[in-house]
């Protein structure tokens, strides 16, 4: 869209207020709204003000004043608001210089984009994200100097198949048998198909709905792949809309990785494939499961850098609940073609050139892909840049072998200060053409380390009281 076709758009749909909306480090919608007819074509050039240094990660107070530029392509009817409103999607930029901001997440991965059509490799980098979430009925948490809990409830979960329901009608899901049962099982059947609507209507195309392994409401909405940008952009869309369905139909949806004690924890598996001059440059009938050598490269550097891209794409302190043995989690470090328990599978649903492509299973859906896509993208361009070859592919089940089968076999890491320790010596890769920015970098592991690695650490465990009060 051009400017003008968005205020078309705005007289078209009877918008009464537009909502200007940027990413913050971690990977969190800030929005405000104005009054619509104060969008105007300038504003596309002129940008709008906003105080940087209150957004996590960006300015310091002495040097606050930023801008918004709306990026016209982003437009979209807000589904949830009572006057219509239009959303618009914004990138950062400082007002002196007129520069992109350096940690603006958004412009990371406009860069990435760029630095791939200047390395020649390819013209586009799809991206297909598979992000996983669950729906609770009921949800309380609290942390205090002395006290600290959370508590979770669904109508689906196992756990309540014994409560009096006045009457209490079963099909309560089992541990892990979440998989693709029928209603009356599956009771958020209606709920995920207004969800997938809700995401065609805002632009956003689904290609399939179903309720996951996790018992309580674990669930997935598979949207269509797209390029990089399109891609993190639609996630973003997303997860708002997911949210708020759930929202407005009396649940709650949380993309956490592993909010439930031993069951399967959300993941967000990442389909990638480069194409140049319209050809699938992952494609060639010969290779190991239809991979070209151009793959397997691209895997080579996935797997070679995966602790430090998991700093971005697995960021959390819960994501290291999830990437442990026996939920499903891809914690080997190791490709395959149609195993889940590697890190990198090659699926083989379809023989076409078109549908070749790979799977990064370890990403969850708390990361800001902005972030975690370039990080992707560009630790695979750095496989192909050195022709850096994966070990070879392990067709068997990981977690059925030996423990001397294993040996050798590295693994993700088990924390998130691993991860940030990886990303902290590992980054020259990312670094390429710009691409992401020593400060960046250094801002998001100091922000990880101080707002969530020490402020999980310093806290006393509910379960340390198990263990340890009568000692």
């Amino acid at each position: 869209m051009t400017p003008r076709e968005v205020i078309d758009l705005i007289t078209e749909r009877e918008a009464r207020v537009v909502d200007v909306r940027f990413v913050d480090l971690p990977g969190q919608w800030q929005h405000f709204s104005m009054p619509a007819k104060v969008l105007t074509e300038d504003t596309f050039e002129e940008g709008i003000g906003f105080d940087g240094s209150s957004i996590r990660g960006f300015q310091k107070i002495n040097e606050s004043d930023m801008l918004l530029i709306p990026d016209p392509n982003t437009a979209f009817m807000d589904p949830f608001t009572d006057v219509a409103t239009l959303n618009i999607i914004c990138d950062v930029e400082d007002p002196i210089t007129r520069e992109r901001y350096s940690r603006d997440p958004r412009n990371v991965a406009k860069k990435a984009e760029s630095y791939l059509q200047a390395s020649g490799i390819a013209d586009v980098a799809y991206f297909g994200p598979e992000a996983e979430f669950y729906v609770f009925n009921d949800v309380r948490y609290d942390t205090t100097p002395h006290s600290g809990y959370y508590f979770l409830d669904s109508d689906e979960g196992i756990w309540n198949s014994g409560r009096d329901e006045k009457p209490n009608l079963g099909y309560k899901i089992k541990y892990k048998g979440g998989y693709f049962p029928c209603p009356p099982s599956d009771s958020l059947q209606d709920l995920r198909t207004e969800m997938m609507l809700t995401l065609i209507e805002s632009g956003v195309e689904c290609e399939v709905q179903h309720h996951e392994v996790g018992t309580a409401g674990q669930s997935e909405l598979d949207i269509k792949f797209g390029p990089l940008l399109e891609t993190a952009d639609k996630l973003m869309k997303y997860k708002y809309i997911i949210k708020n369905v759930a929202f407005q139909n009396g649940y709650t949806a949380t993309f956490m990785p592993k909010p439930l004690f031993q069951d399967n924890g959300s993941g967000m598996h990442c389909h990638q494939s480069l194409w140049k001059n319209g050809q699938n440059v992952f494609f060639d009938e010969k290779g190991y499961a239809g991979l070209s050598e151009t793959a397997l490269y691209y895997i080579g550097g996935i797997l070679k850098h995966a602790p430090a891209i998991l700093a971005f794409a697995a960021p959390s302190t819960n994501s290291y609940r999830r990437l442990v043995p026996g939920y499903e989690a891809p914690i080997n470090l190791i490709y395959s073609q149609r195993n889940r328990s590697a890190c990198v599978r090659i699926p083989m649903y379809s023989k076409s050139p078109k549908a070749k492509r790979i799977e990064f299973r370890a990403p969850d859906p708390s990361c800001n892909p902005y972030l975690a896509f370039p990080a992707m993208l560009m630790a695979g361009l750095d496989g192909i840049e050195n022709r850096i070859l994966p070990p070879d592919p392990i067709d068997r089940d990981l977690y059925e072998m030996e423990p001397e089968e294993r040996h050798g076999i590295k693994m993700t890491p088990g924390t998130l200060t691993e991860a940030l320790n990886a990303l902290e010596e590992d980054n020259a890769f990312l670094l390429k053409g710009g691409v992401f920015t020593k400060d960046l970098i250094d801002e998001y592991i100091s922000y990880k380390r101080l707002n969530e690695v020490d402020a999980v650490a310093l806290r006393p465990h509910p379960h340390e009281f198990h263990l340890y009060y009568d000692i």
